[in-house]
């Protein structure tokens, strides 16, 4: 009887995923908090939105910058560390292979079967150094072009998280009214956020959902009664 060929389906967008949910996280709570605490302490909705467009920006290039150099240092520290696997396998053999005899005999293998891969190691540097950082140092080859697709993807996942509180206050005056409208629509993007944010990382997408709604209206909350403190209550 014919089989079904077995066709196993894993997510692979973990580091695209991590860099929305860094993105969105930040551009949902900075602007709303902001927002929040100048509508404490002004009445005008446009100079919300101005100071609110303005952080999105800068926001928006330091949270790209951020993640660019933070995946630049990890494909540097890729190279470097593949660099002096090579220097290793090429100068001191003898030690590489017992560190390729312990990995294995973790595994269960017996020496007379680990000695045919030792053999096809030393016909194959490359593949050897390759097993090497996988096996020894748990390091995969980055992707080349990591360091521009993080920066982008986290830069415009804060832009679209930043702009969702300053809608209401860019269609209604003043910005009292302005910051009910943008606590519900903010509210509901947060809870929303959070609930697919588990779905994708594994977590009890409600309870991610609830941890992210309340760290968002603490934030805001803050910077409103610091600002209407500051201000005198006006």
């Amino acid at each position: 009887m014919p089989q079904t060929p077995h066709t196993e389906r894993h997510f692979t967008g973990g580091a695209i995923i991590r860099d929305i949910v860094i993105g969105m996280s930040d551009g949902l709570t900075v602007p709303f908090a902001l927002a929040a605490g100048l509508s404490g302490a002004f009445a005008s909705s446009n100079l919300v939105v101005t100071a609110g467009l303005a952080e999105v920006a800068a926001g928006s290039i330091a949270m790209g910058l951020g993640g660019y150099l933070a995946a630049r240092s990890d494909r540097d520290h890729y190279l470097s560390e593949h660099r002096r696997e090579t220097q290793e396998v090429t100068e001191i053999p003898e030690e590489e292979r017992l560190e390729v005899t312990h990995i294995f005999r973790e595994y269960g293998l017996k020496d007379e079967q680990i000695a045919p891969i030792l053999q096809a190691f030393q016909n194959s540097p490359k593949e050897w150094v390759d097993f090497m950082m996988r096996f020894e140092l748990g390091m995969e080859e980055p992707d080349p072009q990591r360091a521009l697709i993080s920066a982008l993807t986290i830069a415009g996942s804060y832009i679209v998280g930043g702009l969702i509180p300053l809608i209401p206050y860019m269609m209604l005056h003043p910005a009292e009214l302005s910051l009910r409208y943008s606590i519900l629509i903010t509210m509901f993007a947060l809870a929303a956020f959070g609930f697919i944010k588990g779905k994708f990382t594994g977590n009890q997408p409600l309870k991610s959902a609830v941890q992210t709604l309340v760290i968002g209206a603490i934030a805001a909350a803050v910077a409103y009664a610091i600002a209407k403190l500051v201000s005198g209550g006006n």
